[in-house]
């Protein structure tokens, strides 16, 4: 079964509104085994979704398009499909009751241009819609089907998971494509693919790679009779290749990770940040029962306050600046001792879009301070935009996920990643 997406709007083209329904959309089709080969967007255009939607039956076997099915004018995806199946549009006498019932029971007067979302292609199915006014449509075209739901996602997602995508399900033949997601941290995609080279070579195996800022997760593709043996064999392998680099599988995050190591040895830890400003404690706390395991933080993003809140050595201060490898362990140790934590994670660095202290943009050094030990600390390779003044973000973002690994490492008792200066290598130094 072979699907392509086609969402309309505007909106979408110019950047105002961002698509999440085609992500929301590839993810659920994905995940019940249709193939998503094409997603394009189109603007409220008569002649531009007619053709959208009849080059995707050319080369697939549905269409499901997002988009126009509002009363308002630019409101065409009706229109482009009756076009399309060379049908009028007809009023649905049953739809044109349950929009005045719905409009008489919220005390409104019914305006005579919301009785569009009564019309509907001659011979198209209505797709029931639970939460909202503007129904779905099934229509039969040339070459296959086309199925037009709402774009309000609230209403999208009502309709797609409760009729569209159980007969798309009920169409795939054969045996559908099983899939695995393994989540990794702090390796660059290039290298996990080195190292993924013989899950690469089995036979009905296809792997795909999905990063986000020092973060991949690898989707794992088998088809086949076998499938989902092949499936099983293609993660174990992976692990085993990949080691420690994976951090969990499906829908895992690192913080949700985190916390359950944590739990499992009823530890807590605490958070002392400089460049990151709150994000790393943000992160920690996104999991409701996070306050189990997680004790607090200080976000000492002033130099003085470095010595004033975590302790570290004015003299260090003073001599090294801020961005050091031995102020990071001070910090982890400072906010450990205070906040009265197992562990102590700590972060401090220079996001941009200048240098601080003679260093560069992207210089980072994270430590984590445990019982018994001295802190840890380690200075992530990070890719660094070449303009500068975009490197903050990502430089921030990818700050907390390489502390949350860190901390993640050293519960399980295992080393950072080492490879090649070109690689996201922690370089360990002791504070």
């Amino acid at each position: 079964m072979r699907v392509e997406l086609v969402t309309v709007g505007d909106e979408l083209l110019l950047g105002d509104t961002v698509n999440g329904n085609a992500a929301w959309l590839g993810r659920r089709l994905a995940e019940a085994g249709v193939e998503v080969t094409r997603s394009v967007v189109v603007g409220d255009l008569l002649a531009e979704i007619v053709e959208a939607v009849t080059a995707a039956l050319g080369r697939a076997d549905a269409v499901i398009v997002t988009g126009g099915l509002g009363p308002t004018y630019d409101d065409l995806t009706r229109d482009a499909l009756a076009a399309a199946a060379g049908v009028p549009l007809v009023l649905d006498k049953d739809l044109e009751r349950r929009l005045r019932d719905r409009v008489a029971a919220a005390g409104r007067t019914l305006v005579p241009m919301a009785l569009r979302m009564a019309e509907v292609p001659e011979g198209a199915r209505v797709l029931p819609n639970p939460v909202g006014s503007a129904p779905g449509l099934r229509v039969k075209l040339p070459g296959g089907v086309a199925y037009a739901l709402p774009g309000v996602p609230r209403e999208m997602r009502a309709i797609m998971t409760g009729t569209v995508l159980p007969e798309l399900r009920a169409a795939i033949s054969g045996t559908p494509a099983v899939r695995r997601i393994l989540r990794t941290a702090g390796v660059w995609e290039s290298e996990l693919a080195d190292r993924l080279a013989p899950v690469e070579a089995l036979e009905g195996v296809r792997l795909a790679y999905l990063p986000d800022p020092a973060e991949v997760r690898v989707r794992i593709t088998a088809t086949g009779p076998d499938a989902e043996a092949l499936a099983g064999r293609a993660e174990r392998t992976a692990r085993e290749l990949l080691g420690p680099a994976v951090y969990g599988e499906d829908a895992d995050t690192l913080d949700r990770v985190v916390h359950r190591l944590l739990a499992e040895r009823s530890a807590t830890v605490a958070t002392a940040e400089s460049l990151t400003g709150g994000l790393l404690g943000a992160e920690l706390t996104a999991m409701p029962g996070s306050s189990a395991t997680y004790a607090g933080g200080v976000v000492a993003y002033a130099t003085r306050l470095k010595h004033e809140l975590l302790g570290v050595p004015r003299e260090l201060l003073d001599a090294e600046g801020a961005v050091h490898p031995d102020v990071a362990a001070a910090m982890a140790a400072g906010v450990r001792d205070r906040l009265g934590a197992t562990y102590g994670l700590a972060v401090t660095g220079v996001a941009g879009p200048e240098p601080q202290d003679g260093r560069p943009v992207g210089t980072v050094y994270i430590a984590v301070a445990g019982p018994g030990c001295d802190p840890r600390v380690t200075a992530p390779d990070l890719p660094v935009p070449s303009d500068a003044a975009a490197a903050r973000a990502p430089v921030r973002r990818m700050t907390v996920v390489h502390a949350l690994d860190l901390l993640r490492r050293t519960l399980l008792g295992v080393a950072g990643e080492t490879g090649r200066d070109d690689l996201p290598a922690h370089r360990e130094e002791r504070g």
